[in-house]
């Protein structure tokens, strides 16, 4: 059986759809594999909003990627005519030791990055919807802001069509593996072969994935909208910045300015407070007690939220022990599958450059940007 295609992309969701994407703009046959349907709010890429911003606390190695992301989210909307970053401002509050403080401040300086260090009393003269405590502080980031997922990947999806990738729908994968200088990929209807295969499986990587020894931990969270007291005025994305919110205990909650309109509320969410889950087994449900612990955090800190609780939704994340990502060539097969995976609930603000790196991995076998931190023989290595 020859090949039919030079690459097969598993997952067709955020990071998948942006490979597809990269693949085809430079000439690569590619077969698309998705096991829902496009644009779908079954795994992580969905909800209406995600925080972008470049003074990232969890590692300085990250910015060189979200520099570049930044650029390609530019080209991604000019080439769709799709509305996918909306730049409003953020704040990083916490103590001036908490990580989100501390760590977003290190980036910002090792990158000389644009910013402010805001005092409580200044935090609430900018931004009246928060009420930081005196011993509190912000960077403020004015780059910083939220970035729409599913148009997101609705974009990457229409670029690749047009390119000519063959994007297949509704169609789940079984199994894949190695097939003379290729792979083969086997699905419920059909069984494809490839000179590379790039796999990104979001919550599924434990099964698609099994043999790359990377412990994975799927994660049930859930996403909030609260309609404000007197409504969303205030919280414009030109008066309310994104946030991200640690309190003295380490618990994180994030936040969004209302997007959507006067009856759409502000989104917020609890930042890695989730239940272990698996994708056949997650609760979609979201119950009272949930919206009740969510809605007495924000009571003390957001004076106009929770106002009235409009609806919830659920995700999923995929965390690495190290919550860093996992982006390289599979070492059990590096001739012939890229990987993708763990990108542990702050991924998505990267999608169009790991969608360039993932193209560069699978055909030429290397790429420019730095992607050491991402290797998962760190992993491998740990565990052994």
């Amino acid at each position: 059986m020859s090949p039919t295609h030079d690459v097969i992309v598993i997952g067709l969701g955020g990071m998948g759809s942006a490979a597809a994407h990269h693949l085809s703009a430079r000439g690569a046959r590619v077969l698309g594999l998705e096991k829902f349907g496009p644009v779908h709010d079954r795994g992580s890429s969905h909800g209406g909003s995600r925080i972008t911003r470049q003074s990232y606390f969890e590692d300085p190695a990250y910015v060189p990627l979200l520099l570049r992301a930044y650029e390609l989210y530019g080209e991604l909307e000019r080439a769709t005519g799709r509305e996918i970053a909306v730049l409003s401002g953020g704040v990083m509050v916490g103590r001036p030791d908490s990580r989100t403080v501390s760590g977003s401040l290190r980036s910002a300086t090792e990158w000389d990055l644009p910013h402010e260090m805001l005092d409580a009393r200044e935090i609430r003269r900018r931004f009246p919807t928060l009420t930081p405590d005196d011993g509190e502080v912000a960077l403020y980031e004015r780059k910083a802001g939220l970035l729409r997922p599913e148009n997101t990947v609705a974009a990457h999806l229409q670029l690749a069509t047009g390119q000519g990738a063959d994007l297949h729908f509704e169609e789940p994968v079984t199994r894949w593996e190695p097939y003379r200088d290729g792979v083969r990929v086997h699905t419920a209807e059909n069984t494809y072969t490839a000179g590379q295969l790039v796999i990104c499986p979001g919550a599924w990587a434990p099964r698609l994935l099994g043999d790359l020894g990377v412990p994975c931990t799927i994660e049930r969270q859930v996403m909030y909208w609260f309609q404000p007291r007197h409504g969303v005025e205030r919280f414009r994305p030109d008066r309310h910045p994104v946030y991200i919110w640690e309190d003295p205990a380490g618990v994180q909650v994030y936040g969004f300015p209302a997007i959507d309109g006067p009856v759409q509320g502000a989104k917020v969410a609890f930042f890695r407070k989730g239940s272990v889950t698996t994708p056949e087994t997650i609760d979609r449900t979201v119950h009272e007690d949930e919206v009740r612990v969510m809605a007495e955090h924000l009571s003390g800190c957001l004076p106009e939220l929770p106002g009235t609780f409009l609806k919830a939704a659920t995700c999923m994340y995929s965390t690495t022990p190290d919550e860093h990502f996992v982006i390289a060539r599979h070492p059990a097969h590096p001739d012939s599958v890229t990987v993708a995976c763990g990108f542990s609930g702050h991924g998505f603000k990267f999608v169009p450059v790991v969608g360039e790196i993932l193209a560069d991995l699978a055909l030429t076998g290397a790429t420019a940007h730095p992607i050491d931190l991402f290797a998962p023989t760190r992993l491998t290595a740990a565990s052994a």
